[in-house]
């Protein structure tokens, strides 16, 4: 396992590119309708979750991935706090996972031999890395070098993928569990004392 603060991570909300089931890796695609919905909902959770933990919004780091999908929701998510916080670190370890050739296909579109759905998969997809793409061990490595700056708690808006890993690096859980697990949106996963709590926004 490596070594992370307390984490308060947020999936981005919807594109129409996940409506579609269409790989979207590192493609700037915005966030929907129903996108923008969920990222308003989850800061209202954790202005909630926050306190809960006793925990100053404006003590806590605040990091997002560069990508128009997570940007937006970070901007939506924090404008229900009522106090002035600390600027927004846009991170570039923090994109998605890239899928290479997959970028742009419809999970239903990908031949036999790139690539396999989320439920589908076994442990070994863990170092699966699709033509021009990424495996998750790869990605593990960019978030090792991000996890060694952080100082203290942070709040963080970034991927599906990226959390999937983040999970395995805290959790340490079981990789075939990990990349299997469809991520949620309208939710905040809170990390401490190398677990994991989900928490659902009221949509």
């Amino acid at each position: 396992m490596t070594d992370w603060p307390e984490l308060f991570f947020a999936r981005h909300g919807e594109t129409d590119w996940n409506r579609e089931r269409r790989y979207q890796g590192q493609r700037d695609i915005p966030l929907n309708q129903t996108g923008r919905g969920q990222a308003d909902a989850i800061g209202p959770l954790l202005v909630d979750l926050l306190a809960a933990n006793n925990l100053d919004p404006a003590g806590v780091d605040w990091f997002a991935s560069p990508l128009s999908r997570a940007r937006e929701t970070m901007e939506r998510m924090r404008s229900a706090f009522d106090i002035r916080l600390p600027e927004v670190t846009y991170d570039d370890r923090l994109q998605e996972i890239s899928f290479g050739v997959m970028e742009g296909k419809l999970h239903s579109e990908l031949a036999s031999d790139i690539g396999v759905p989320v439920g589908r998969r076994g442990g070994e997809y863990w170092d699966y890395r699709p033509p021009r793409g990424e495996s998750y061990e790869d990605v593990a490595a960019r978030l090792a070098s991000f996890a060694s700056e952080l100082s203290g708690p942070s709040v963080i808006v970034a991927h599906g993928g990226i959390l999937r890993v983040v999970r395995r690096m805290i959790e340490n859980a079981p990789r075939e569990e990990v990349v299997n697990w469809p991520v949620p949106q309208g939710a905040i996963a809170h990390f401490s004392s190398d677990t994991m709590s989900m928490h659902f926004a009221d949509l």
